[in-house]
């Protein structure tokens, strides 16, 4: 009888002998993940946070109409049914439309033609070090030194973030960002004139204007120049290029770029007079570019 009671005894002691080394071998927290309580062990890295922006507005109703009035004004002599074609815009080709939008609106008159593009990027960072909105500040800052603003406008930007350094000019901020489209912001300006084409905005023009206050030989008025924005967004620049359009025709692109959080938006606006004496008033585009852009940035924080 008494190897009976001796065999009772063993599953006990299996059950003791486990909850022991159990206790030796501790360390998992309660959420399953491991630490280690060993002076100077590695500790766990935190990743960086998301941006604030998980997805994009339809970017062509996000102008208003009375706006796009404005900017098109060779709009109001067409028929009706195209007046409301126009006004719909044609929508930019993407892969994705949480990460990238953009949308494009044409209109001649007898005095002028206008063009107008918006250009919407949500910038995702892979590098879980790294946060999406620090990412997009990178990709904004090869934009804005691809852009080429004169060096006085160089030492800060809004918020006391540095200006755009050390990048090569003309950078695909589109490509920098991982989605693989062809309307990067930085590329804005490049389709009239490369950075080292740009009329520079720290000429005086001295000789004589036009009734509107732009110089005739087409540089860009003092206090007009290119350079950063403050109080939109982020972080923002504006560019102003004049450049020959054929023969004799000149044409005007203001581009606005601002970051807020972790998408970048582009605004571009042309004119080319219809008269190739005439210069494109460089005050009243970049006014009508300006306030699109506030628009925007507005509809970003609704």
């Amino acid at each position: 009888m008494q190897p009976k009671a001796r065999k009772a005894y063993v599953p006990g002691l299996a059950a003791l002998l486990v909850a022991v080394v159990a206790g030796c071998s501790g360390g998992g927290g309660a959420d399953g993940t491991t630490t280690d309580t060993k002076p100077g062990g590695p500790t766990t890295a935190t990743a960086a946070q998301p941006g604030k922006y998980r997805t994009l507005r339809e970017p062509c109703g996000s102008v208003p109409r009375s706006m796009l009035k404005d900017l098109l004004p060779g709009v109001a002599s067409l028929p009706e049914d195209q007046r409301a074609k126009v006004y719909e815009g044609t929508a930019a080709v993407t892969y994705d439309t949480d990460r990238r939008v953009g949308c494009a609106w044409k209109a001649a008159s007898p005095d002028a033609s206008n063009q107008l593009m918006i250009d919407l990027e949500r910038v995702v960072s892979y590098d879980p070090a790294v946060s999406d909105a620090d990412r997009a500040q990178e990709v904004y800052a090869k934009a804005e030194t691809a852009a080429g603003l004169p060096a006085a406008t160089a030492p800060g930007a809004p918020g006391g973030m540095p200006s755009a350094t050390g990048s090569g000019a003309g950078t695909d901020a589109g490509t920098d960002a991982g989605t693989g489209s062809d309307s990067g912001t930085s590329t804005q300006t490049g389709e009239t004139g490369s950075p080292s084409g740009t009329p520079s905005g720290s000429a005086s023009g001295s000789g004589t204007t036009t009734p509107d206050g732009t110089p005739s030989d087409g540089t860009t008025p003092d206090g007009l120049e290119p350079r950063v924005l403050e109080n939109l967004g982020d972080a923002a620049f504006l560019d102003d290029v004049l450049a020959r359009s054929g023969a004799a025709a000149q044409q005007r692109t203001v581009s606005v770029v601002f970051r807020t959080s972790n998408v970048i938006v582009t605004v571009r606006y042309t004119e080319q007079p219809a008269h190739p004496t005439v210069v494109p008033d460089s005050r009243e585009l970049q006014d009508k570019a300006r306030e699109l852009a506030r628009t925007l940035a507005e509809q970003l924080n609704e």
